[in-house]
């Protein structure tokens, strides 16, 4: 009976008349706290925007013949294009550069490999058969190849990120370890895949490209960071593309 009185009498109305009463104030404060959110928010829109805008206007003309090199590769690449080999190079050796003197060093391993790389991809491209037929065409991955390049991305993850954290304490503080160690063995496989002419090569350099946006930005490399957003946008595209011609291929060899 005590019990019923205590949750029905007086110390419960006093109680309740206090949490009305901070709930009044809560809800009263509620603009200032909305305030305070946007004000926050827009200081922190308005230092990016400073950021990027100061990142654009210190882009060398280097960086520029990078990107553009980079983004008409990638577009050979999606058509099936040759000349994705002699134009990537042309980015590639200039990121070598870039790449080192900005601390990515693994993204400086990454661009020494996409050279090597295209000149065999340009080699396997071209290679034809006795009626002057191309050899090699798209195709989609099978299990075994899936598992190799898991394999092939994880071993080089590993690899990569303790080498990057020995450099980071040895000569490069500015070096990121795990951000560009998934960067550069995602970008390793889809390198390996794209010269085999595999559907799968896309997965990586979408994988690659989401990793790159953030990580050559922090770096001040803001031209390059928007460079991977559209090589993002582009990746999505050429898969779509390249699983339609991998699609057609087969339809062509079962008929």
């Amino acid at each position: 009976m005590s019990d019923i009185l205590f949750f029905t009498g007086e110390p419960v109305a006093k109680c309740w008349c206090y949490s009305i009463g901070l709930l009044q104030m809560a809800i009263g404060a509620l603009p200032d706290l909305k305030l305070l959110l946007l004000m926050d928010a827009t200081g922190g829109a308005s230092e990016l925007w400073e950021q990027f805008r100061a990142g654009m206007l210190q882009t060398s003309w280097l960086e520029y013949i990078a990107v553009f090199a980079g983004i008409l590769s990638v577009w050979y690449s999606r058509k099936e294009n040759i000349l994705v080999y002699p134009v990537g190079l042309i980015s590639t050796t200039i990121y070598v550069y870039l790449s080192f003197k900005y601390s990515l060093i693994g993204e400086a391993s990454v661009n020494v490999y996409y050279t090597i790389l295209s000149i065999y991809g340009w080699i396997l491209w071209t290679r034809k058969d006795r009626q002057e037929q191309h050899v090699l065409h798209i195709a989609f991955s099978n299990k075994k190849q899936w598992v190799q390049q898991l394999v092939f991305f994880a071993v080089l993850y590993v690899g990569i990120y303790f080498c990057l954290v020995y450099l980071q304490e040895a000569f490069y503080e500015g070096v990121i370890p795990w951000g560009d160690a998934f960067a550069s063995a995602t970008a390793y496989t889809g390198m390996w895949l794209m010269a085999k002419k595999k559907v799968e090569s896309w997965y990586w350099w979408i994988a690659t490209n989401i990793a790159s946006v953030p990580l050559y930005f922090v770096k001040g490399l803001v031209f390059t960071s928007v460079f991977y957003l559209i090589l993002l946008i582009m990746a999505f595209a050429g898969l779509v593309e390249w699983k339609r011609r991998a699609q057609k291929q087969k339809e062509l060899q079962l008929g």
